[in-house]
């Protein structure tokens, strides 16, 4: 059980609560007993090899793996005091709230302007002088408003992968979410590119709470303020992460944080 109790977490709000959290594909069970507290308006980096259970753990904080046959869970999430695996939880207005960015940048083949605005539509908002605002307002918090304003009817398509990125971290933002979860979302990018969104993220944390997959060391120790290492579907230390880059307490955490295996 990991719940983090120190003075720079004293006063601060949790956001998101796992308690002894499993998860099955099938018969195969892939995450055990995950406890985990993450804090409003932080970053948390989920760090580990390969097939450690990281990408299967951040879906199951927005049910995305509910589309997945044969998928079931048992523990819970509780979300702001509310446990979304509830069945009288609405699941759409729950990833209205806990927003995601893949780690493929994956635009819809329409304009710049429809990818942000598709969202709030969605969530039936028609004034076009209501969509006009939020389209720049989300393209201003993703960095890229001043590359695209003159070009919004343009495919995203012919974005470069860095501003396709972003583009889709805008499309996230344009519903309001409280939370977004991002899974490796700098992995396909060169290094200027992923400056830009590492940058993006720490800017975004004073009014969103992100936890991010990542397989890059340097990454986590760069943008993260706290840090969970999995290792076969388990959570193996999890705390500051100047704490877990500096002075871990497992051998395993260490191993893995110095290359020696992953």
């Amino acid at each position: 059980m990991f719940k983090l109790k120190d003075t720079l977490t004293n006063n601060m709000n949790i956001k998101i609560t796992t308690n002894k959290l499993n998860f099955y594909y099938g018969d195969v069970q892939a995450l055990f007993d995950i406890t985990l507290e993450f804090y409003q308006n932080t970053i948390t980096a989920l760090i580990g090899p390969s097939g450690c259970g990281k990408s299967t753990f951040l879906r199951t904080l927005n049910r995305m793996n509910d589309v997945i046959e044969k998928t079931r869970v048992k523990g819970s999430v509780i979300v702001d005091g509310i446990d979304i695996y509830n069945s009288k939880i609405d699941v759409v207005d729950l990833r209205k709230r806990v927003g995601m960015v893949f780690q493929k940048s994956n635009p819809f083949p329409k304009s710049i302007y429809e990818n942000v605005a598709f969202g709030p539509k969605i969530h039936g908002i028609k004034s076009k002088a209501l969509l006009d605002e939020i389209v720049e307002k989300s393209l201003v918090k993703a960095g890229l408003w001043g590359e695209v304003k003159d070009r919004l009817n343009k495919s995203a398509l012919s974005l470069s992968g860095g501003q396709q990125q972003r583009l889709c971290i805008a499309r996230a933002l344009a519903v309001e979410p409280e939370i977004l979860l991002m899974d490796e979302p700098a992995s396909a990018l060169d290094p200027k590119a992923t400056a830009h969104i590492e940058n993006l993220i720490l800017d975004l944390s004073k009014d969103y709470t992100i936890i991010i997959v990542t397989h890059n060391m340097q990454q986590a120790a760069r943008v993260s303020d706290y840090t969970a290492f999995f290792y076969e579907g388990s959570v193996v230390e999890y705390d500051t992460t100047e704490k877990i880059f500096t002075n871990p307490s497992q051998k395993k955490t260490e191993e893995y944080i110095t290359g020696r295996f992953g």
